[in-house]
Formats: structure tokens, C-alpha cells, sequence
């Protein structure tokens, strides 16, 4: 069989094009999870911007309600709602503002800038700074020892009693790890988090806690947006509006 010159150069061709085509696949798979990944890390920072959003519109009207010189209501065109406005969609749109923001005010808990917080264990109460800025709540930790236990991680550490200042030691857990960049570090720091029940007002609830040392800081505590979210709404101009729990043992909370 004889292949001339010109149909051996239209093969050579198309083996260079199949090569090309297998050389590249790679890196469009690359490519497409390089994007997958970029999109899910979008759709994560597109979601905290709208919560912070709506924190911060309920902040505002409860700063309205508490201060309202500080807030003048916007001046309102008449002439121009008259033409672009039914009163019949007015009164609807604001029933429905009305309806909402009531129902808001009704399930969530409105606390401080500080507040005091119960925490079991060790079963004591300590002041916590409420900041709707931070999305894992975290407490002071103290010579941090991590160890296995029947085969599943555990972590030991040390708190201070807010009341004695002795060391109170814990051991929790070890549910899962999260890098925390803090301004000055080049690289993240791997922190530990274990889970905790915490009683703020009228919230009962399990969260996760971040494991670190913030001993350069007042607070032994800080709850953050796992706590918050859905749940209360943060009024930083006030402090302690909560009732201190004292002597609360174990057993006492369901």
C-alpha cells in the first residue's frame, strides 16, 4: 500500500492535533476547579456581606427606636409618589414592613456590646464581648495539649475562673481545625475548636468555639455569628442588658 506525500501530512497533522487536545484536558480540569473552587469561595463572601447587610439594618432600627434625633426621617416627594404609587400598594408595602420587622423584633433577643455568658462546662459565668464581625465564637485557652483517647482526637487546656483567677482545666472534644490570619502574621494559624453549650438571655444553645490565647484582651470570651445569627440582634451602645446567672449548676438548665 502506498500513501503519498500529501495525505502522510494531513495524518501527521491530525496526530498533532490529538496530542495537543490530550495535553491540554489536564489543565481544563485544572482550570475548571481552580474556577469551581473560586465561585464557592464568591458564593460564601456574597452570603456574609448579606448578613452583615440585614445586622446591620436591625441595628439601625433599633437605634431609631432608642434614639430617634440621632435618625431624621428622609423627606418624602408626595408629588412624586402620587404619580408613580398606588395608595392601595403604599399601605400594603407597609403593613407588610410593619408585619416583619415585628415579627423580628418578637424572636430575637436583643443584647449589648458585652454581655455575660454561661458556659458548660466548667459551669461558670464570664463577661464575653458580643461581636457580629466574627464568624466562630472563641475562648481563652490555655496551655493547649492535644491527645488521643480511644482512638479519637481530644484537646486539654486551661481557662481562668473569672471569679477566683485560678487555673480551671478542661477537656474537650477536638471536633476539627480552622486557619485564623491576624494582622502582622504572613501565615494562618492552625487553631483547634471543640463544642460548648453557652446561656445568653433566653439562648440555650451547642456551638463550636475557637481554641486560642487572648490573654492580651479583656474578655475571656467572644460569641460570634454561630451563636448570633437568627437568633438575636446586637445593640453595641448598650452593656449587661442581661440577667447575671448566679450559682447555676449542671443540672439546673435544660
Amino acid at each position: 500500500m502506498r500513501i503519498d506525500h500529501s495525505s502522510f501530512t494531513k495524518i501527521r497533522h491530525r496526530c498533532w492535533i490529538i496530542i495537543l487536545i490530550l495535553l491540554m484536558l489536564p489543565a481544563c480540569n485544572i482550570r475548571e476547579e481552580g474556577l469551581s473552587a473560586r465561585e464557592a469561595s464568591i458564593s460564601a463572601r456574597e452570603s456574609e456581606l448579606v448578613t452583615l447587610f440585614a445586622e446591620l439594618v436591625e441595628q439601625r432600627k433599633a437605634l431609631e427606636k432608642i434614639q430617634p434625633d440621632k435618625f431624621p426621617k428622609p423627606k418624602s416627594n408626595s408629588s412624586l409618589n402620587k404619580t408613580n404609587t398606588c395608595p392601595c400598594d403604599n399601605t400594603k408595602g407597609i403593613d407588610t414592613s410593619q408585619k416583619a420587622q415585628s415579627m423580628l423584633t418578637d424572636t430575637r433577643t436583643i443584647l449589648g456590646g458585652l454581655e455575660n455568658v454561661y458556659l458548660d462546662p466548667p459551669g461558670l459565668e464570664f463577661s464575653a464581648r458580643i461581636d457580629t464581625g466574627a464568624r466562630t465564637s472563641s475562648l481563652n485557652a490555655i496551655d493547649i495539649v492535644e491527645f488521643e483517647r480511644d482512638g479519637k482526637p481530644f484537646v486539654k487546656f486551661n481557662v481562668i475562673h473569672p471569679q477566683t483567677g485560678e487555673m480551671v482545666e478542661l477537656t474537650r472534644r477536638l471536633r476539627r481545625y480552622i486557619r485564623v490570619k491576624e494582622r502582622g502574621d504572613r501565615e494562618s494559624q492552625r487553631r483547634p475548636v471543640v463544642r460548648m453549650r453557652v446561656v445568653l438571655a433566653d439562648i440555650n444553645e451547642q456551638i463550636d468555639f475557637t481554641l486560642e490565647n487572648r490573654s492580651k484582651f479583656r474578655h475571656q470570651v467572644l460569641i460570634g455569628r454561630n451563636l448570633l445569627r437568627d437568633l438575636a440582634i446586637v445593640d453595641v451602645s448598650k452593656r449587661f442588658t442581661t440577667i447575671k446567672i448566679d450559682n447555676l449548676e449542671n443540672g439546673g438548665l435544660k
